[in-house]
């Protein structure tokens, strides 16, 4: 029987992703279930945070979903970006991301090389005045209004979509060697969907150091993680396929 592994989140939408590369090469089978959803906040609902869009003069965005939530209630709200409006992303992956709304301009757009909220503080701070905004997901925690207080910059933030748990049906089958998780909620989705989970001999990976603290929190052991030798995903899987095989 192949080892069958669930991978928290969408599957891929190309068929050259190293996830089917590593699934084919060692047999392996790959269960993509992401264990959260993310649902739209409406413009009524963001209004009763009473926070202003307009006035800021720059963004701070930590995900694709911040940029695809942001730029979608800005149009509900029929709040015009401005051109000289500056961009602080925490990777480059999500700083290219904002050329889907707007035309990208290198010297609006900044971010770190490590792809860390830590290192994009101190890009953050040698631009003291500017005026930040960060959209935020309602599963967010207080560390970046935090790091912002230290960084002595002008900010706020306001929730602009909702992070939930994907409920899984009654009958549907769990016997997975292995989980890979790349959030504290996917953690938090698979305590409320499975309360009494036993981990035993499935083996867990996890992405982040929130991710994998909410892990140990709930009473999971990590196994794997992104090291300078295993940067993917797909790599991590690939080490533990090849123990399988010794």
């Amino acid at each position: 029987m192949a080892t069958k592994i669930l991978v928290s989140q969408p599957k891929p939408q190309t068929e050259k992703s190293p996830y089917f590369e590593v699934a084919q090469k060692y047999n392996v089978e790959l269960v993509f279930r992401p264990f959260i959803k993310i649902e739209p906040m409406s413009a009524k609902d963001f209004r009763q945070q009473k926070v202003s869009i307009p006035g800021h003069t720059a963004i701070v965005f930590t995900s694709r979903h911040a940029i695809d939530h942001f730029f979608a209630l800005c149009k509900e709200l029929r709040v015009s970006i401005p051109d000289d409006m500056k961009y602080f992303c925490v990777s480059e992956q999500v700083s290219l991301y904002i050329q889907k709304y707007v035309q990208y301009r290198k010297r609006k757009n900044f971010f770190p090389e490590t792809g860390l909220v830590t290192d994009l503080m101190p890009i953050i701070a040698k631009h003291h005045n500017e005026t930040y905004f960060v959209p935020q997901s309602s599963a967010h925690t207080d560390d970046m209004r935090r790091m912002l207080d230290e960084a002595g910059v002008e900010h706020d933030e306001a929730v602009m979509y909702y992070t939930l748990p994907n409920d899984f049906t009654p009958d549907e089958a769990f016997d997975y060697n292995m989980l890979v998780f790349f959030s504290p909620e996917g953690i938090h989705s698979l305590k409320k969907n499975f309360p009494n989970f036993e981990q035993k001999d499935i083996k867990v990976a996890c992405l982040g150091t929130k991710t994998i603290k909410a892990a140990e929190e709930a009473g999971i052991h990590v196994d794997s993680q992104p090291t300078p030798e295993l940067r993917s995903v797909p790599a991590i899987i690939a080490a533990y396929a090849k123990t399988l095989k010794k």
